[in-house]
């Protein structure tokens, strides 16, 4: 049934957004999709618009990191449930609360707006962090793809945190899964046909706007404090995570990046859907590194 929904859904998101029916039907969708939580996630909201949603996994031990998850869909489509396979189950196991957050979709509201309520989400957690069971003080962001592009550049932005009202410290460190819009001119550039249209929807063509929106252009300090810079064997991918890499650490902020396995497409899904399985490799190196950033 969620898979019949989440085509729906990814058809309906491609409608043009003055299409009236359409847009009812988008919000319907919407709704029914964020109706119930995966298994051990319980919904809650972060603001008033149906999207802005999270579903969150209560730690066993009370006063635990939290790590929140930030998904993909190329701006325009995607859901929090696209912290599929094993995440939450994996990551309270290991001793983290978890939380799976979704944000308002291209073409409805801007980039912008969505790295806002990524920044939104972080807030709305931190401030019932005792209420929920984990330590404030102790946050680490994952995203993966166009979620990837969103962790990253709340992480080299932090005026998104400051609208929020968190302290630029508010997050400990920062995954991106597999992102290739870290600098969003050269992925327009380089980065072929497969994807050209959707990164002109989602940036524009202000070469100022398209600068903005790009974590490696922000990367001079202040910078979240660390950085985990994943990804998989795609051309672009690759040269947007080790760009991203070299910038954060010649401002001095610590930017590991590591490759793994996997090719185009394939691949790209594979790191979202593998990643929290015990026998896949990225899920050891991003327990070992999340271990060392989240003690105490």
């Amino acid at each position: 049934m969620f898979k019949t929904l989440l085509l729906l859904f990814t058809f309906l998101s491609i409608l043009p957004a003055c299409a009236q029916i359409g847009g009812s039907l988008r919000e319907r969708i919407a709704q029914r999709m964020q109706s119930a939580a995966e298994p051990g996630g319980e919904e809650m909201s972060y603001g008033s618009d149906p999207l802005q949603k999270l579903d969150y996994w209560k730690p066993t031990t009370p006063g635990s990191p939290i790590v929140i998850y930030v998904h993909g869909g190329g701006w325009k489509r995607g859901d929090k449930r696209m912290a599929s396979g094993e995440k939450g189950t994996h990551f309270v196991q290991q001793g983290y609360a978890f939380a799976s957050l979704n944000y308002r979709l291209v073409p409805s509201c801007t980039v912008e707006e969505q790295a806002q309520d990524v920044a939104n989400g972080i807030a709305y957690l931190i401030r019932n962090a005792e209420k929920l069971g984990f330590d404030g003080k102790r946050v680490a962001l994952i995203g993966h793809s166009a979620g990837a592009h969103l962790v990253a550049l709340v992480g080299t932005d932090l005026s998104y945190l400051k609208i929020a009202e968190v302290g630029p410290k508010a997050v400990r460190g920062v995954i991106p899964l597999d992102g290739a819009a870290y600098d969003v001119a050269r992925q327009i550039a380089e980065g072929g046909d497969f994807m050209h249209d959707t990164y002109l929807q989602a940036f524009g063509t202000d070469p100022e706007r398209q600068k903005k929106l790009s974590p490696t252009a922000q990367a001079a300090a202040p910078n979240a404090p660390a950085f985990l810079i994943l990804h998989v064997q795609r051309v672009d991918g690759t040269a947007q995570s080790i760009a991203l890499g070299e910038a954060l650490r010649k401002a001095g902020t610590p930017a590991e990046v590591k490759g793994f396995a996997g090719q185009g497409l394939k691949g790209h899904m594979e790191i979202n859907r593998d990643l929290g399985k015990p026998d896949y490799p990225a899920t050891l190196v991003v327990d070992a590194w999340l271990k060392s950033i989240l003690a105490k």
